[in-house]
């Protein structure tokens, strides 16, 4: 009895402590290089040579204008799986992911999950956002549950619950639906 208590605590806690609001899990392992995209206007292309010359295609910059740190952050997580709660290359989640890249990239320690993240930034308008701001979505309603990453021009990096750590586009209909708000974490 006393078991069976102390696992239903446990899976109580994880599944407060995570913040992504599907628990699907994904299976993109062996990706190597390439840098992965759901983006509507890149489907098609291939983004696997040189994975700066990679971003800047995708995210139509000059190379010189990305944070290399924080690409070669993405590079390590591109493809990894979507685990509710998760903070490993095993699988991770939306919070867990923007967490771990702010520390590593940033050194700077954000809330756990993607509602607090959202109480610590300075919100901006979609026209304002710099490389590294952070970007928020419902999918469940009113309750802000998704997190991600602005890199540039309506691209951002996220843990996609169907493809893993992915980059999308803010513009495409299903995530400018879902779309809340975005901004810098206050320092």
């Amino acid at each position: 009895m006393c078991l069976k208590r102390n696992l239903l605590f446990f899976i109580s806690l994880l599944l407060l402590f995570s913040s992504c609001s599907v628990k699907k899990k994904t299976n993109n392992y062996g990706r190597g290089n390439a840098v992965l995209t759901d983006a509507s206007e890149a489907r098609g292309i291939d983004y696997s040579k040189s994975s700066l010359d990679s971003y800047a295609d995708l995210l139509h910059v000059k190379r010189k204008e990305l944070n290399p740190n924080l690409y070669s952050f993405i590079d390590e997580w591109m493809g990894i799986p979507h685990r509710m709660g998760g903070a490993t290359k095993k699988g991770v989640d939306c919070s867990g992911f923007v967490g771990m890249l702010y520390l590593k990239v940033y050194k700077e320690d954000l809330p756990r999950s993607s509602r607090d993240m959202s109480v610590v930034v300075k919100n901006k308008r979609t026209a304002q956002l710099k490389e590294g701001d952070l970007v928020f979505f419902s999918f469940g309603g009113r309750n802000i549950d998704h997190v991600g990453v602005y890199l540039h021009n309506n691209k951002f990096v996220h843990v996609s619950t169907k493809k893993g750590v992915i980059i999308s586009d803010l513009a495409d209909s299903w995530y400018s639906k879902y779309f809340t708000n975005a901004g810098s974490p206050k320092s």
